[in-house]
């Protein structure tokens, strides 16, 4: 085997966002050694888009929250196949997890008695998002990070990992390569945290950076791991739309939670006529309601644009197909209306929504306080990810662990905005700490030297090819074909055509080329990045085609309805013996009585 800079920790953290940093915190606070591998710069962490707010029921606004009510919302906004185990754990250990950031430094918005402020968002019943304007996910980096540097965590910048290593059924380390200079990297180590985010780089229109291609998902699912819930991608109902330079860039569901609302080209508020039943007795029946509400009047009820965001997203698809649309195809984001009711309403926005004013006013040359936003669906978060148990958040892997939105089952089919933030401290902080236990526990494992330089071989093989095949272009009909036949709506016809187009999508892949040498070549982390979106994007289309019906983030134009049965159920998918992708139905264990009380009383 060749020499490779080789270093050894008790647990290797992979990835450095909210659910990394969380769990490197943690797993140091026991006295292991701890290495933490970011893809990209320290701080450049997705979680820093997350802009909205943590959700936990801290109940400073509303005295009526508490963890039965975030439970209850959580298991309906995921219609009912989230793990409820994670939901319980989830929505019983935020509050702490938020005042622990607090402790930390975190500098929240104030109610007016000092406490910690809550917004309104999408499917909570009550104000329940702790916030720091639209930037709460830079606040919550900002703290792990200057909380996590006196930890003694080693930290590993701009490195990718390309494969996990294993002894038998069990993980010990990690091979890497250095994006600057391109050389290879061995981890060893007695447990692995994988934090590596979502997979939103396998389509044309997304939120996400650059980062996100499914490597977490992809490393967990080659060394044996089992993906869950990979049919339920979410698309966040407001994205930019114009310029075409800026389509896709999140518009936070913030601006809806301080008043903000949905209209098409008719000037028409059109989510009030499309509120379904089981909503109806929390929504707000007219536009004086809905700003009561917004305004944190406990007698009113949420205006219609918080409705859960897959329900958000199919209406603005509708007004868009049925010529409704706003003039570059999406629809209209108003909050400047609500000068109507506050007299120092620009102050108010500019101060409650810096972000989203200056991100208007510098890509697009909108004035938010002045002006409605043009904004359509983006793809924003997965559902899917790694099956991990629910107090433990290891995989059916010894040794591997995994957090945030590489993991899978809290959400079920659809995440609510502002659990992603308080999932990350949650199961981060959960993650770290039984990674931690596992290394106390168990010795140092070999590391397979077949294995390594197989990684090897592989990862330089694109120089050795002459010009057959450009990642670049790969990487685009790829965004291409899973943005037209796996997207917001799908069909039978239309997902098998998807599937059928993986098989020369994968030739091309396994015959790209690159130029140039190992040193500041993107091109050759593009082509590297390639396996992991082919895998996930696969994954996503077999579940996709499994679940015949509409749930959540999954709707099926050809299957517009639930199936009773479908609903108890989870699609696993896993790699079978002769590396082809193995999919099955797995019952959902059956929720405790006291569960299932507390789901009925809130209605």
């Amino acid at each position: 085997m060749a020499e490779y800079e080789t270093f050894e920790k008790d647990v290797l953290v992979i990835g450095a966002g909210g659910a990394g940093l969380r769990a490197a915190i943690e797993a140091s606070a026991a006295g292991v050694s701890v290495g933490l591998v970011c893809k990209s710069l320290l701080g450049k962490a997705h979680t820093v888009m997350a802009e909205g707010g943590i959700a936990a029921a801290l109940a400073n606004v509303d005295e009526r929250d508490n963890w039965k009510v975030h439970f209850s919302d959580t298991m309906r906004g995921g219609q009912y196949v989230n793990n409820w185990r994670m939901a319980e754990l989830h929505a019983k250990e935020a509050p702490d997890r938020v005042r622990e950031l607090e402790a930390w430094g975190a500098v929240f918005d104030r109610t007016g008695d000092g406490r910690i402020l809550q917004r309104n968002f999408g499917g909570h019943k009550y104000p329940r998002l702790a916030h720091v304007g639209d930037r709460t996910g830079l606040e919550l980096i900002r703290t792990l990070q200057d909380h996590g540097i006196h930890q003694g965590i080693e930290v590993y910048m701009e490195t990718t990992v390309v494969t996990l290593l294993k002894d038998g059924d069990r993980v010990t380390g990690a091979f890497a390569y250095e994006r600057e200079r391109g050389r290879f990297r061995l981890f060893k180590a007695k447990a692995i945290v994988l934090a590596t985010g979502g997979i939103g780089r396998a389509y044309r229109v997304t939120s996400n950076s650059w980062e996100y291609t499914g490597d977490g998902h992809a490393l967990a699912y080659h060394a044996g791991a089992e993906l869950i819930d990979m049919e339920f991608v979410q698309f966040h109902p407001t994205g930019m739309v114009w310029p075409p330079s800026v389509r896709g860039i999140l518009v936070t569901e913030g601006v809806r939670g301080e008043g903000g609302v949905l209209l098409n080209k008719e000037n028409r508020r059109f989510m009030f006529g499309d509120i379904p039943d089981n909503y109806k007795s929390q929504t707000a029946d007219n536009e004086e309601e809905g700003w009561r509400y917004t305004q944190g009047d406990k007698a009113a009820r949420r205006p219609p644009e918080l409705l859960t965001r897959d329900h958000v997203a199919r209406c603005i698809v509708r007004e868009v197909k049925e010529g409704r649309g706003s003039e570059h195809g999406g629809v209209y984001l108003d909050i400047a209306w609500i000068k109507e009711k506050l007299p120092n309403a620009a102050e108010h926005i500019r101060r409650k929504l810096p972000s989203m004013y200056h991100q208007f006013k510098q890509l697009a040359d909108i004035d938010i306080t002045a002006q409605p936003m043009e904004v359509g669906p983006t793809t924003h978060y997965a559902m899917g990810g790694i099956r991990v148990d629910a107090e433990t958040e290891m995989s059916k892997v010894a040794g591997l662990f995994a957090a945030g939105e590489c993991a899978a089952g809290i959400n079920g089919a659809n995440r609510l905005g502002g659990n992603s933030l308080s999932d990350l401290l949650v199961f981060g902080k959960r993650a770290g700490e039984f990674a931690a236990q596992f290394a106390k526990e168990h010795s140092a494992g070999d590391i397979n030297n077949d294995q390594v330089d197989e990684a090897a071989r592989a990862a330089l093989e694109p120089f050795e090819r002459s010009d057959s095949g450009n990642p670049y272009k790969i990487q685009d009909d790829l965004k291409e074909m899973m943005q037209e036949l796996v997207g917001i709506v799908r069909k039978e016809d239309e997902l098998t055509r998807a599937l059928e187009s993986f098989d020369d999508l994968w030739q091309r892949t396994r015959q790209v080329s690159v130029t140039g040498n190992r040193e500041y070549n993107p091109g050759w982390h593009t082509a590297l990045d390639l396996s992991n979106l082919l895998t996930v994007s696969e994954a996503v289309t077999r579940a996709a085609i499994e679940r015949k019906e509409s749930r959540g983030a999954q709707f099926r134009d050809d299957y517009p309805n639930k199936d009773a049965e479908l609903g108890k159920v989870n699609i696993i998918v896993w790699k079978g013996a002769d590396g082809s992708m193995q999919m099955r139905r797995d019952e959902i264990p059956p929720m405790p009585d006291e569960l299932k009380k507390i789901i009925e009383e809130m209605g």
